[in-house]
């Protein structure tokens, strides 16, 4: 099915007063966004207009009944200056994952993608062209409907905005493994890309930066034994020869990158392990020199390796280098940049109109 996108573009480009080369990601922002309104039952006038503040009635449902979803993708450069989309699709599905945990509408996956392409279609000059750079997206969704009681709203606003992007870790990344406060349990909103996961992770998060640590490493709200994910990312560990991550149970998100790591590593003849796995096996796995590496996953990081995890008061040192997580996340950021072949068919072209 085609949508018909109406596009209102800026007067004037603000792309001459950036170095989009050289500015951090989230700070700047390219000219237009993608606005599509939901209401009586169905999404209408799906648009690009320049983008600008959004209109929020003081009683939006979002602001106080946390109703807020969003995706995150990235737009690189390949063969002749082409926008590249990296698997769109399931972000999109992702989406509606996230929308059905949190009882809002289902937003069209078709119109999803489309209004990525046109979207990037019309800011693509904003795509940085420096190794390891992209073009952040940012699609959301939230209730906008102006009602004050604990209820699932009936109009909501899609919206994508644009930054330029750079890597997100440049260095070996350092995980507190937090013991006091969770991000998820069973029954609960972990596997949705909700809003207010993130805001609950902030003060622990703030907490582990102000001692030393890039981010926190969470741990199940019943024992604080088995490891569920980073703050931004999903996790890996490389334990005698074979990858480990932890199981999609409800309380992981599941990771566009993270099953993309997954398919390369087999590719790679290397065996992959979705399991639950506790910190007490990476101690043992670490005291007998079996912890060979550890990485993150994630769309803003990428794959980030890990240098060290804090347990209460023991530090877990991982060797260095990490061989196969660096040689597949140089893979990723070939096969992204249409470097090599994309064997799997995850790149997506943005035709240039």
């Amino acid at each position: 099915m085609s949508y018909q996108i109406r596009i209102s573009q800026v007067a004037q480009s603000r792309i001459s007063e950036v170095d989009i080369e050289n500015v951090p990601m989230g700070t700047c922002f390219t000219d237009h966004m993608f606005v599509c309104d939901y209401l009586n039952g169905t999404w209408n006038n799906p648009r690009i207009e320049p983008l600008a503040a959004l209109s929020l009635h003081p009683s939006a449902m979002a602001l106080h009944y946390g109703q807020a979803i969003f995706e995150g993708l990235k737009v690189t450069k390949g063969h002749n200056n082409t926008p590249l989309l990296f698997r769109p699709e399931e972000n999109a599905k992702r989406m509606n994952i996230s929308a059905e945990r949190m009882g809002m509408a289902h937003f069209p996956e078709e119109l999803f993608v489309e209004a990525l392409k046109s979207l990037v279609n019309l800011d693509r000059k904003w795509i940085p062209s420096s190794v390891g750079s992209a073009l952040y997206l940012r699609p959301f969704m939230y209730a906008d409907e102006a009602y004050t009681g604990m209820r699932a709203a009936t109009s909501y606003k899609f919206v994508i905005f644009a930054t330029p992007a750079w890597p997100y870790f440049s260095n070996r990344i350092r995980l507190y493994a937090e013991t006091k406060y969770i991000r998820a349990a069973q029954g609960g909103t972990g596997a949705a890309k909700a809003a207010g996961n993130y805001a609950a992770a902030i003060l622990p998060t703030e907490q582990a930066k102000l001692n030393g640590y890039d981010q926190v490493l969470w741990l199940d709200a019943h024992n604080f034994e088995n490891i569920l994910e980073v703050g931004t990312m999903n996790i890996f560990f490389k334990i005698g020869g074979k990858f480990i991550t932890p199981a999609l149970d409800g309380t992981v998100l599941a990771g566009v990158t993270r099953n993309s790591v997954m398919q390369l590593l087999r590719h790679k003849g290397f065996e992959v392990i979705e399991r639950p796995i506790s910190i007490t096996e990476i101690i043992e796995a670490f005291n007998n020199h079996l912890l060979e590496e550890a990485f993150g996953t994630g769309t803003a990081v990428g794959i980030a390796m890990i240098d060290e995890i804090g347990y209460k008061n023991l530090i877990i040192k991982l060797p260095e280098p990490n061989p196969v997580s660096v040689e597949v996340n140089n893979l990723l950021n070939d096969i992204k940049t249409q470097k090599q072949d994309d064997p799997f068919g995850w790149i997506v072209p943005v035709l240039i109109n």
